[in-house]
């Protein structure tokens, strides 16, 4: 099986679109939404959902009131200050890191793994495609684009399909990296800008 990704070096330059023309050409191919963050090829493509899947990582503190004595070594070891003064954890300043939850002597603070998106199989009217949905402000778009990839070979091999057409995220970060792991091809989309042929090279 081979497979092509199409990336950009920055959002909005067409990538999308190329990848839907190609879609509409190719034979014998499964698509793969790599664009976790921002995924449209659902509008394009019209996908009837067969599967769907929670998409897990990542922790965040729960603390529990009726369990928790205040004692305050929670607050003195979060380096992110995400612990309120009434001992409430802010879940967009808590990184997960775990220290409040193994140090608490009253083990009064959960640690449970965050559902942070969606990922799909669905079939579509140009063929077969895996794709997922990252949720507002959510990280791990890396983890999830790998996920991605991989259901979109599982089902590559499951359909004997021998060509994997990826819609990549734009950009230069850690999910691009991701969407780029062990592929025969890459067709970078860019525009005339200086921004453009920047992030391209």
């Amino acid at each position: 099986m081979k497979e092509l990704v199409i990336i950009s070096g920055k959002g909005g330059t067409g990538k999308t679109s190329l990848v839907a023309a190609f879609a509409s050409l190719a034979e014998n191919k499964v698509l793969c939404d790599a664009d976790v963050d921002a995924a449209d090829l659902h509008l394009i493509t019209a996908p009837d959902i067969k599967e769907r899947h929670d998409f897990q990582s990542g922790h965040t503190s729960i603390i529990n009131q009726d369990m928790c004595t205040q004692c305050g070594l929670c607050r003195d070891l979060c380096r992110w200050d995400a612990i309120s003064e009434d001992f409430v954890v802010d879940p967009i300043e808590c990184e997960g890191c775990g220290v409040c939850y193994y140090f608490c002597p009253e083990e009064a603070i959960d640690f449970p793994v965050n559902t942070c998106g969606e990922w799909y199989i669905s079939d579509t009217r140009f063929g077969p495609m895996a794709h997922a949905r990252l949720d507002i402000a959510e990280d791990n778009s890396g983890k999830l684009v790998a996920l991605i990839k991989q259901e979109g070979k599982n089902l590559a091999e499951e359909k004997n399909l021998d060509l994997l057409l990826t819609d990549g995220p734009p950009g230069v970060g850690c999910p691009v990296i991701a969407s780029l792991g062990g592929v025969e091809a890459v067709l970078i989309v860019a525009e005339p800008t200086v921004s453009g042929r920047h992030d391209m090279e």
